[in-house]
């Protein structure tokens, strides 16, 4: 290809037109920096001299000469939020509200960060009627989440019943399952106080919200013992297998005392073991051993937890296995086994855990609610090896 002569000549222009953008940007960058209000800079200053306090008397200088920098105080405010630093946060965001002309978009943000600001603070009371006045602006979705946050916290139950169909209305989402929650907490706060008639009213009201809460079904079992309807009792602990079969766990003492209680432990015990067979759980062997040991004997009990072990292999189930072993071991044979058996037990106590699948928070107990994330029925009705070997 021939070369063109007229390409050395354009080399020189498109270095000249470079250069000229390049002196453009470098100007506007020195025009705006010379247009930022001198507390930026003082402000920055104090904070990289980790002066948080007076960098946060330049910032409310900035924004009261210049309504630009807002932005930056809003991010300032949350700054000290992440940080756990609540009194400066809400001292940001009170000072933006403090301004009579102050844009009324910015106002309804710094209302809603002032809230997160008592919310995370734990002034429930302010947090609350912060948000309440929230709940018809643009913020009305965010400000509900929080009241419904509030009065779980302050265990107002029916007010968290109310805040959670506002919100389920306003188009953010199912919120049956919470609902009959808080049904089940009114519910066992009946029963607490020896009301069952109170207290069965609330679960049914559980269970029209979502039929397929296990914890209503467990409620209900237990408001007609209470009552001294045993045979009820345990028709309702029964269901739980229709709703949920690992969570049969949850109810098989419950159903092994009340069979034994009718004179019928037989019954019971092939119950729990048929619910055993379909749904193999520790907490769920650990009732059955029990109960084949006090009815059948130890070399059943044996045989028990010996088929189990092969079935689903765990240290929880050979815990058990050596349980059973110590009992019909021969005395010379005592003392080893009983410290082999000891030394599981100090492995398994590590792992007899439910997990949350939400945040994984680990407990000893189960729990509807997690103390972690605060998130409801995150909990599996297994313990954390079980879930381990089932993956």
């Amino acid at each position: 290809m021939e070369f063109e002569t007229w390409w050395l000549l354009g080399i020189p222009i498109f270095f000249g037109l470079g250069w000229i953008a390049a002196r453009v940007d470098i100007n506007q960058l020195v025009s705006e920096s010379r247009s930022l209000p001198r507390g930026y800079f003082k402000g920055l200053n104090f904070l990289l001299n980790e002066q948080p306090d007076k960098a946060i008397d330049a910032f409310i200088e900035i924004v009261k000469l210049d309504p630009e920098t807002i932005e930056l105080h809003f991010a300032l405010g949350n700054l000290f939020r992440r940080r756990g630093e609540m009194e400066r946060a809400i001292r940001v965001h009170q000072n933006l509200l403090a301004r009579p002309d102050l844009p009324l978009d910015y106002k309804l943000q710094s209302q809603y960060e002032l809230g997160q600001d008592y919310l995370k603070a734990g002034l429930l009371d302010r947090a609350e009627e912060t948000f309440n006045a929230l709940v018809d602006t643009q913020y009305g979705a965010q400000a509900r989440r929080a009241l419904l946050e509030i009065y779980q916290r302050e265990k107002e139950w029916l007010r968290a019943i109310d805040a959670a169909r506002a919100l389920q209305e306003s188009g953010a989402g199912a919120k049956q399952k919470e609902i009959a929650q808080f049904y089940c907490e009114l519910a066992q706060d009946e029963l607490v106080h020896t009301h069952p008639d109170s207290a069965l009213g609330m679960l049914e009201k559980a269970l029209a919200a979502d039929r397929s809460n296990v914890r209503a079904a467990i409620l209900i079992g237990d408001v007609h013992l209470a009552k001294g309807d045993t045979e009820a009792a345990l028709m309702a602990w029964r269901r739980v297998e229709q709703q949920s079969v690992p969570h049969v766990a949850l109810v098989a003492q419950r159903l092994m005392d009340g069979y034994r209680n009718v004179g019928r432990p037989q019954e019971g015990l092939n119950l729990l073991k048929s619910y055993l067979a379909e749904a193999p759980s520790i907490d769920l062997l650990e009732v059955v051993f029990k109960a084949v040991l006090e009815l059948d004997g130890v070399d059943a009990a044996n045989h028990l937890v010996s088929d189990e072990l092969r079935r689903t292999p765990t240290l929880l189930g050979l815990d058990k296995l050596l349980e059973a072993r110590l009992m019909e071991a021969p005395p010379e044979v005592r003392p080893e086994l009983s410290l082999v058996k000891n030394l599981v037990h100090g492995y398994t106590q590590k792992l007899a855990r439910y997990q949350c699948s939400h945040c994984g928070f680990k407990a000893r107990q189960f729990y509807w609610q997690c103390p972690g994330c605060s998130q409801w029925e995150s909990y599996p009705p297994r313990r954390t090896e079980e879930l381990n070997v089932m993956n």
